[in-house]
């Protein structure tokens, strides 16, 4: 552990309590009105009301938060025409194009009705082909290059119709510490807890952990694995296992994927959450609640974490 304050962009909050009066004074680390309250069940977030969201999806989200262990066998038949529509909708704009060349607005002129049928007959039929992303370098703070990749139009549109199915299960799974890239949630209230962590108790030891090269180093096959523990729906694997392995487009040269998940792909954070979850979050929960002596707080966003001890 290192002794000091450094920098964090996440939220995970623990301890080991003696008594449920210490635990609700712990849990008031949490952030705000969405995060504070017990922090070892699950968050109780939900995606937020918007039209077009289907009673079919509460069931969804209702018997994930009923049924821990239930693996979900059916769930491509809610991604229709209407959220693929939605997703469109909420799409960046004037994002930059993959290798299809297509832009937002490109999409949109001619026939998008006719576009988006035709993108939901192709996913449910098995004919849907995800195309290579196209990789692109920004300028890191330190001086060197993080590598973006970006998606053609239509793999961002069924990728971010698939993002809303499987929140509706994954936000009644994740644990209240973790806060990067979920409805609702923002640096904001990751730095909120990190804030009255440190702020509100004495602090002996904080650790900033960043994993390296996370986004390019995810194992594709235990990736797999730990969605596979809810969702047993093949074709819904199949989309994610298509996305993977689809390849990386650099200098006009396509190359294959054999592990990691682009940063900037429209899925890459629920299934970078994921995987945290099963490697990182159960295990500090579990390490907290059985092996951890007086108060324990980590804060994690993504892959950066700081835990901290009191």
């Amino acid at each position: 552990m290192m002794h000091g304050r450094e920098k964090s962009d996440s939220s995970i909050v623990a301890r080991k309590p003696a008594n449920k009066a210490e635990i609700e004074a712990a849990e008031l680390v949490e952030p705000r009105g969405e995060a504070k309250g017990n922090t070892e069940r699950q968050s109780m977030l939900r995606t937020p009301s918007r039209a077009g969201m289907s009673q079919a999806l509460d069931r969804v989200r209702q018997t994930a938060r009923e049924k821990r262990k239930e693996r979900f066998t059916a769930l491509l038949h809610h991604v229709t025409v209407d959220l693929l529509r939605w997703s469109y909708e909420r799409l960046a704009r004037q994002a930059a194009p993959g290798v299809d060349g297509v832009t937002w607005q490109d999409y949109g002129k001619d026939g998008l009705e006719h576009k988006l049928a035709d993108l939901h007959d192709r996913v449910h039929r098995g004919a849907y082909r995800a195309q290579p992303v196209r990789r692109q370098y920004i300028p890191k703070s330190d001086g060197r290059q993080r590598p973006l990749g970006i998606a053609a139009l239509e793999d961002k549109i069924v990728q971010r119709a698939l993002v809303e199915v499987l929140n509706a299960i994954y936000e009644e799974d994740f644990l209240g510490f973790s806060y990067g890239f979920r409805p609702g949630r923002s640096q904001h209230d990751g730095l909120d807890a990190l804030s009255v962590g440190i702020t509100g108790h004495k602090v002996s030891y904080i650790l900033d952990a960043d994993l390296a090269s996370f986004f390019d180093s995810v194992d594709h096959d235990w990736l797999v694995r730990f969605v596979e523990h809810r969702v047993g729906d093949r074709r819904v694997l199949r989309l994610i296992r298509k996305w993977l392995k689809t390849g990386v487009l650099e200098a006009g040269t396509v190359t294959k994927s054999e592990a990691g998940t682009p940063q900037g792909a429209v899925i890459s954070p629920l299934l970078a959450n994921v995987y945290l979850h099963y490697v990182f979050d159960l295990w500090a929960h579990q390490w907290r609640k059985c092996h951890a002596r007086g108060t324990v707080v980590v804060v994690r966003y993504a892959d950066d974490s700081v835990p901290r001890t009191h």
